[in-house]
């Protein structure tokens, strides 16, 4: 019987789609993964690190190799989901706006691509939903923090609490749950949003001691190492 080994990308939210089709299956009677899928993967990985630690300088040097090794392919429909995987970590940062390296790519994007998009701006349409990765799909489906909460993957928790708050559906259980998820996994940049998030709607809940408290933890990780821009 031959024996299958799956590329997969550690903690992606959007690993599923992406590794379909950019790190392709290996037969063991194949021919090895060529080196472009490979690279691919490791600087797509290393970017997404990057990203979420704070490190601007690595994750602009490591989306840049990710894209050219990408690009041997000349496949825009790869192209398009790896810059997909970029927006997706951003909008799980609550930096929300256009995908803009995607919107080139669009016309040679797949439905599944196209609706992953149309979810991360917020303008998901109720045909698209079945075509979301699935953990993106229950969140959309329910809105409710317990499905966030049992996502088993963190990224893909912030990703889709990302989406509730861009599209007003966050309910204050679901921004702890985002911040909390950011700080198990240390993910500084995550993190310092979704607490800086806190901090506004307690202050203007004026609940002084929550305000406190949050802005005690706030500056403990701004004072860990700055985010380097």
């Amino acid at each position: 019987m031959k024996r299958f080994v799956v590329m997969t990308l550690r903690r992606s939210m959007y690993g599923a789609l992406f590794v379909g089709a950019l790190l392709l299956v290996a037969c063991s009677s194949k021919p090895p993964v060529p080196d472009w899928q490979m690279n691919a993967q490791g600087a797509s990985q290393k970017a997404l690190d990057a990203y979420l630690s704070g490190n601007a300088r690595v994750e602009a040097l490591e989306w840049d190799r990710a894209r050219a090794e990408v690009a041997r392919t000349g496949r825009p429909d790869l192209l398009a989901r790896l810059e997909l995987m970029r927006c997706a970590a951003q909008v799980a940062s609550l930096v929300i706006g256009p995908c803009e390296r995607f919107e080139p790519l669009r016309a040679d994007a797949a439905p599944p691509e196209l609706a992953y998009a149309d979810y991360l701006a917020g303008r998901l349409q109720p045909g698209q939903v079945a075509l979301l990765p699935e953990a993106q799909r229950k969140v959309a489906v329910s809105g409710t923090v317990a499905t966030l909460a049992g996502l088993e993957d963190p990224l893909s928790r912030l990703v889709a609490a990302g989406v509730l708050f861009h599209t007003g559906k966050a309910s204050p259980g679901v921004i702890v749950e985002a911040a909390e998820v950011a700080s198990a996994q240390g993910w500084r940049r995550p993190l310092m949003a979704w607490l800086t998030l806190q901090v506004q709607r307690a202050d203007a809940a004026g609940d002084a001691q929550a305000v406190a408290s949050l802005r005690r933890r706030l500056a403990m990780v701004e004072r860990g190492s700055p985010l380097r821009e």
